[in-house]
């Protein structure tokens, strides 16, 4: 959005759980809160990481598929535009003014293949992944079509077993049908380990990205001999980005969670075997949650069940204490573990959710604190974006 949005005509309770100006003690359950301190340090670190070392970072929009968190990236981290999931996903940022986003997954289906065409309409560079020769047709039409240009990367199968070509030959093969198709552009390779990102220990991620690079290096050079350029390389995540910057071959990171960290995230070990949420990142992301009823002496129910965040990663974690834990959750409940009987009815408790993506998508907004209270609202622009 161009102008700040206007809160004057929305209710508190209502229709937003907060206002800039008020109590961070006033805004209601549950609900998600940005600690702006935290989440401002993590953005420039982040930023301050790729730039030393000569990398271009895309940030990764299905994590927050917030436009005013991207922008915030854009201007503290000087990130060089958005990857999106989805095409729905990346109309929204273009219209919000991102203008260069990438679609890192394929898209095959006419009607969405046509949406994509008439996003560079939207001011917006606009590149997708692709790992079957035949959707090179499919995309030429439609950028044809509709006048426009689309930028396509060859999407390597890393490890993951989702999508993604598994040789050189096939990679060279979709390259060169790019380069030959009209409104389409050769822009590079898509190589993201995914299923790395969350190993425990540094040396598994390490032993997981050793192959990912050799099978990298074989594409560039396969890509060489036909005479093929790369101009781009691009992956990396909030796991295993160190890595991919060693290599020397990529040349973009992807990473998304590590403005906001979660549980599941947090527990990872960096090089030095230390947390990567006690010694790189800050938890920038909560669930608060309010206690609603304590009738058992020993554990706490709070308003912040399965429809206020994700467990498929686990339970949330509560920031801040080691006196309470949070042991259960059903649709709208959550059951704490109080041995010491310490929490009173309507006291507020940050959770660190176990994950971040599906979590930000449960919600409308982010309440926004600094120095206890509420300075600003962002909408979740792009949630429910996922066709």
């Amino acid at each position: 959005m161009d102008t700040p949005m206007d809160l004057d005509a929305f209710e508190v309770g209502f229709d937003i759980p907060a206002k800039p100006g008020m109590d961070a003690a006033d805004i209601q359950t549950p609900c998600l809160i940005l600690d702006l301190d935290a989440l401002e340090r993590n953005i420039r670190k982040m930023g301050d990481f790729a730039a030393a070392h000569g990398m271009r970072h895309r940030v990764h929009g299905k994590m927050h598929k917030s436009v005013d968190v991207a922008r915030l990236q854009q201007r503290l981290g000087g990130a060089c535009g958005v990857c999106c999931q989805k095409v729905s996903e990346a109309e929204v940022f273009a219209r919000g003014g991102i203008t260069d986003v990438l679609v890192s997954n394929q898209v095959r289906d006419p009607v969405k293949i046509d949406r994509l065409a008439r996003l560079p309409k939207l001011g917006a560079r606009t590149s997708v992944c692709v790992d079957d020769i035949a959707n090179v047709a499919e995309l030429s039409a439609a950028a044809v079509r509709h006048g426009t240009n689309i930028e396509c990367l060859v999407e390597i199968d890393c490890g993951a077993g989702r999508c993604g070509v598994t040789t050189a030959q096939e990679a060279v093969q979709i390259a060169k049908a790019i380069v030959a198709a009209p409104g389409l552009t050769f822009g590079g390779l898509q190589a993201y380990q995914g299923s790395a990102q969350h190993l425990d220990r540094y040396e598994e991620r390490k032993a997981k990205l050793v192959i990912v690079i050799a099978m990298v290096r074989d594409v560039l050079d396969a890509l060489a001999a036909s005479a093929l350029p790369c101009p781009l390389v691009t992956g990396g995540g909030t796991g295993t980005y160190p890595l991919e910057t060693a290599s020397g071959l990529y040349n973009e990171l992807q990473c998304g969670s590590y403005a906001f960290m979660d549980a599941d995230y947090g527990r990872i070990l960096d090089q030095d075997g230390q947390r990567i949420d006690q010694g790189t990142w800050e938890n920038a992301l909560f669930v608060l949650t309010s206690v609603m009823s304590h009738t058992k002496p020993d554990i706490a129910i709070v308003d912040a069940g399965l429809k206020a965040q994700s467990v498929d990663s686990g339970l949330p974690v509560v920031f801040g204490r080691d006196d309470v834990t949070y042991v259960k959750c059903s649709d709208e409940h959550g059951e704490l573990s109080d041995p010491g009987g310490r929490l009173k009815i309507n006291e507020k408790l940050r959770v660190i959710p176990g994950h971040c993506d599906p979590t930000v998508n449960l919600h409308d907004w982010f309440v926004g604190v600094r120095g206890g209270k509420v300075e600003t609202l962002w909408p979740v622009s792009a949630r429910g974006r996922g066709y």
